[in-house]
């Protein structure tokens, strides 16, 4: 009689073998973790989904769209900050780290997000802003109401009589000036942000013990992570010299070589991340590839990744925010990207994204968001990001193909940078015209626009009036529409996500850049084990040659491509044309 033991005897040969070749797999994969392979899904709460009609996104939005983000493939949700907040830097102004934003929900909502999340496989990572606070958290409370209190030493203060203290570069101060005077203690307090952010004293021990100790209140609670805002600022010369001059006017380097930074961040790992299997990944402010090792190296033991902004500052000249009119050049692109590359091929680990928060829409930015071309080179903006050696950071929209919004009048905007960027403009007797044009590119708020779920009113986002205003493609770019068509750049996206989870060579392999000369072709091969992979990417608007010489061609099978129609020529790619070839020996 056939039986369960008879089935497993039978099977047991082929389970050993499977078993002994997966164990063989993963021992020619050294150091394998689960966030190397992750791809991570980055939300913005105030703009994804809102529950109650106020216009705001929230937790319970979240919450409710769940399967959408489980049917992407992803393996990981970063949350920007749902903390308790006035709101002046959109919650990276946090007056209560252990509480959540009351246009966000709840706590009892933050516990079931988590649990949903969690029962889906998804994991999450929550944004951790402790360069400074808001001025309105009972600890700048306490610190500004006296020169004596007790929480005095929790910020950096700078007393009148002292004179004007040097100078420091604020990013959206009116007059980028990081000095507040507080008339009540006659005293300089520090922001390296808004006058609403005061810089915390990670000088103070205390005030290491409070963040430490917050940290683990929410790692107890069972996320993830954390994605560390501006973390290479925390560490201040207390003293505040002058900028040295081998600095050359540069504070932004300057900030991210504080006298202690890696000794705090030694302390962080060592009372806090190393007791939990989680991700970190520092916004690298001020990071270049020489001293990024210095963060992420192993025996370093301090955090896991960092992304650099050194790629986003592409296409753009001197001054606020002001693109090129001539672009950017794509020469440039790959020597960024492959410099980062080498820099971690043999310790460390990287991280790729072209859009976020901070940035424009990827497509606007990057590609081209013509009605013609938009679907096509956002396709093959996607191939790059999820055919990279580096954890991909995949921002809510862009899997759609969303496009800056590119507002005409300074009133639409939400964004304080832009607002007090446009006074200071304004105060200069600036160019406020050319100064709105620019935005339309590189403006914050492009890549804030609700999320487009459908074809209804203000995209499906709410039923109330959206809290900035919804981009009007979003009747022919939303997820109703793109989920039924299966050659959407939502499919694609997903199709890809899976094909990078199947080819580990897609995720450890080596990286080689090919014809690093070629204006409008990026190319590269990525090797593990015996087997290659080979990438061909159009960047531009026209048909574009590609050398294939020295590479074996003759077995090449195509995986994947973001035309329907099968390429005719092999060195020939077509607008804005992806294409992925396994050109191993054999390709079974």
């Amino acid at each position: 009689m056939f039986n369960k033991t008879n089935l497993i005897v039978l099977l047991l040969p082929f389970l050993i073998l499977t078993s002994c070749l997966h164990k063989q797999n993963n021992e020619n994969i050294p150091d394998r973790k689960w966030w190397k392979e992750a791809v991570v899904y980055q939300i913005y709460p105030r703009s994804f989904k809102d529950s109650d009609g106020d216009g705001i996104g929230d937790i319970k939005g979240i919450i409710s769209k769940l399967d959408y983000v489980k049917s992407l493939g992803v393996d990981v949700v970063w949350l920007n900050p749902i903390f308790a907040s006035p709101n002046d830097d959109n919650g990276y102004d946090i007056s209560d780290y252990r509480a959540i934003m009351k246009e966000f929900g709840t706590m009892a909502d933050f516990d079931i997000m988590l649990k949903e999340m969690h029962d889906r496989g998804i994991k999450l990572v929550l944004d951790l802003v402790v360069n400074h606070s808001s001025d309105e958290h009972e600890w700048f409370k306490q610190a500004r109401s006296s020169r004596n209190n007790p929480y005095r030493n929790y910020y950096h203060w700078w007393p009148a009589e002292k004179g004007i203290p040097a100078e420091r570069f604020s990013y959206f101060d009116v007059n980028n000036s990081a000095w507040k005077f507080d008339s009540l203690t006659k005293s300089y307090y520090l922001h390296y942000f808004s006058v609403k952010q005061p810089d915390l004293n990670w000088e103070n021990p205390k005030l290491r013990e409070e963040i430490f100790n917050m940290m683990k209140f929410w790692f107890d609670k069972g996320i993830d992570g954390f994605r560390m805002d501006v973390i290479p600022y925390i560490s201040k010369d207390t003293t505040f010299p002058a900028l040295p001059a081998k600095y050359n006017g540069d504070f932004l380097s300057y900030y991210a070589h504080g006298p202690h930074l890696h000794e705090y961040l030694q302390a962080m790992n060592k009372e806090v991340l190393s007791k939990y299997d989680i991700m970190t990944v520092a916004e690298g402010a001020g990071v270049t590839s020489e001293t990024a090792l210095d963060f992420i190296g192993t025996e370093r033991k301090e955090l896991n990744m960092l992304y650099h902004f050194e790629g986003m500052g592409l296409g753009t000249l001197p001054g606020f925010k002001t693109p090129d009119p001539k672009g950017y050049s794509l020469i440039d692109f790959k020597n960024v990207y492959s410099k980062w590359d080498s820099t971690l091929a043999q310790k460390g680990w990287g991280t790729i994204f072209l859009g976020n928060h901070d940035n424009p829409r990827m497509v606007t930015r990057w590609a081209n968001d013509s009605n013609e071309y938009r679907e096509l080179s956002s396709k093959m903006l996607t191939t790059f990001l999820l055919t990279m050696r580096a954890t991909p950071y995949y921002y809510f929209g862009d899997e759609l193909g969303m496009t800056n919004i590119k507002f005409n009048n300074i009133e639409d905007y939400r964004d304080i940078e832009t607002h007090n960027m446009y006074q200071n403009v304004m105060n200069k007797r600036g160019d406020l015209r050319q100064f709105i044009e620019n935005q339309k590119m590189l403006a914050r708020d492009n890549g804030r626009t609700p999320f487009q779920w459908d074809n209804s009113p203000n995209a499906g986002f709410t039923d109330g009036t959206p809290w900035i205003k919804v981009n009007p493609n979003y009747t022919s770019i939303n997820v109703a529409a793109q989920e039924k068509d299966s050659n959407s750049v939502l499919n694609y996206f997903k199709k890809l996500i899976r094909i990078r989870k199947k080819e580990l060579t897609l995720i450890y392999g080596k990286y080689t850049l090919l014809e690093n000369a070629n204006p409008n072709i990026y190319s590269y091969l990525r090797e593990l084990n015996g087997k290659k992979i080979l990438i061909l990417l159009n960047f531009k608007a026209q048909m574009s040659s590609v050398s294939l010489n020295n590479i074996k061609m003759d077995n090449a099978k195509l995986i994947i491509c973001n035309y329907i129609k099968i390429p005719d020529k092999l060195t020939v790619l077509r607008p804005y044309e992806a294409r992925i070839y396994n050109i191993s020996t054999s390709n079974n």
